[in-house]
């Protein structure tokens, strides 16, 4: 039997360097935080949008949000997004007037409301990720293991890095991982932050 490709997004891009460094490796989604000054990795539409033309056609962009608006919404469609990553609650309406593919973020201490996401046709698929999202914690996946399999898609994500990956895609079959922080420089390394193109490079040939 052929093995299955599992799919690799690089979440928390923040300039067309680091996109740069995605175009070297057979990379599947770019994440790009919006609309959430709390993160360090918060970008405008504008810089988004820069950003995304600088990516290779087979990487899909993606706008990763929290509690988005429907005025938001429509911004990243417009923008060119080819998917909005959707942490936390969306207002009345919001799925029905969204018309990009929804991937529903879950933290593992809210995955009880799993049931109703999968049966919204709105929703392409699932991220499941720590009880603190982008903090690069790994949590225990054996909180996921056992939750049925549909057709929308699975994507792993908390704490994932090179030396843990392998390990995960075998013990939970993810159609793909989600990475941002596992392939960062850490902060004893001097001045340099932002994603490290080495780590980059360890960790998809660790999912390869």
């Amino acid at each position: 039997m052929e093995k299955r490709h599992t799919l690799i997004k690089i979440c928390g891009i923040t300039s067309v360097k680091e996109a740069e460094f995605l175009n070297k490796h057979p990379v599947d989604f770019a994440g790009f935080v919006l609309f959430y000054p709390k993160s360090k990795r918060n970008l405008t539409i504008e810089q988004a949008k820069e950003i995304v033309s600088a990516l290779k056609e087979s990487i899909q962009p993606v706008a990763v949000v929290v509690s988005p608006t429907i005025e938001q919404a429509k911004e990243i469609e417009k923008a060119g997004f080819s998917y909005i990553q959707i942490h936390k609650d969306v207002p009345k309406g919001f799925y029905e007037q969204c018309s990009i593919p929804v991937l529903k973020a879950f933290n593992v201490n809210d995955v009880e409301g799993f049931e109703e996401y999968h049966k919204n046709p709105a929703i392409a698929g699932y991220v499941f990720d720590a009880v603190e999202p982008g903090s690069g914690k790994v949590f225990d996946w054996k909180l996921v293991k056992d939750i049925p399999r549909d057709e929308k898609l699975f994507l792993l994500a908390g704490g994932l890095c090179s030396e843990n990956v392998s390990e995960a895609i075998q013990y939970i079959k993810p159609d793909g991982v989600d990475v941002s922080s596992g392939v960062e420089y850490e902060d004893s390394q001097g001045k340099e932050t932002g994603k490290d193109p080495e780590r980059i490079a360890d960790f998809v040939k660790a999912v390869k």
